[in-house]
């Protein structure tokens, strides 16, 4: 962290990720501009650092459990829950604008109301939250960063799995699927490391995915080049 500060008055974070791909479509520009705002429980800003202070999930969902979506991709995993379980509010973090705007399509189409949107860096949310506020959280098919050196901007590290811990309740579940071996070990090594425990007593723990799982569009990618997806469960004690 930097002493350098955003226009809010909180400090810049390095993010190694990307905001924007390639061009987004005429319709995906509507979801952006008239589904974002209404399904934000914060401020839009397309930077890493908006005003974290107006993060306010407690009033955007009211009285309900939370899960929390860590970089949610294309948004399928993510609808998929929220239709399975309407009475849970499903909070999704994602900086890509690209991704953010796949999202809002598929939530327009499939009509779920339990949702939020932040887009923008998880960290931020975990800056402002009170201590054991989500119940469940996905970490799925994060950013490999394959070359050694970039090992460390991995979401596995412990810069973001202190903050993650404590904003989880106790007894509430982290789940990671990636096809990368490396991410495997890493987080094995890592997430015990910030307090969690793995709950594996066999190989079919971590090859067998959840009974509500959804499979991704990366995932199918993984398959189709043959890597053998991981299913990673953990708990906060």
């Amino acid at each position: 962290m930097t002493d350098t500060k955003h226009s809010s008055g909180a400090p810049w974070r390095n993010f190694y990720g990307r905001f924007r791909g390639k061009t987004i479509r005429a319709s995906q520009h509507d979801y952006l501009d008239n589904d974002l705002l209404p399904l934000s429980p914060g401020p839009i800003d397309w930077d890493v650092n908006p005003d974290r202070d107006q993060i306010d999930l407690a009033d955007y969902f009211g009285p309900r459990e939370l899960w929390l979506e860590i970089g949610f991709g294309g948004g399928e995993h993510l609808v998929h829950m929220a239709a399975t379980y309407p009475d849970v509010g499903i909070l999704g973090c994602e900086p890509f604008v690209n991704g953010v705007a796949m999202l809002l399509g598929k939530i327009r189409r499939a009509g779920v109301t339990n949702l939020g949107v932040y887009p923008s860096d998880v960290r931020n949310v975990f800056d402002v939250v009170p201590d054991g506020t989500f119940t469940k959280v996905f970490l799925n098919y994060p950013d490999p960063w394959p070359k050694k050196r970039h090992h460390r901007r991995r979401f596995v590290t412990q810069e973001h799995l202190v903050p993650l811990f404590a904003s989880m309740a106790p007894g509430s579940e982290l789940r990671v699927a990636t096809d990368i071996e490396d991410y495997v070990r890493q987080t094995l090594e890592e997430v015990p490391k910030a307090g969690f425990e793995w709950l594996a007593e066999g190989p079919d723990d971590w090859r067998t995915p959840w009974a509500d799982w959804f499979s991704t569009r990366y995932e199918q990618k993984a398959l189709r080049e043959g890597r053998t997806p991981h299913y990673l469960t953990f708990r906060r004690p």
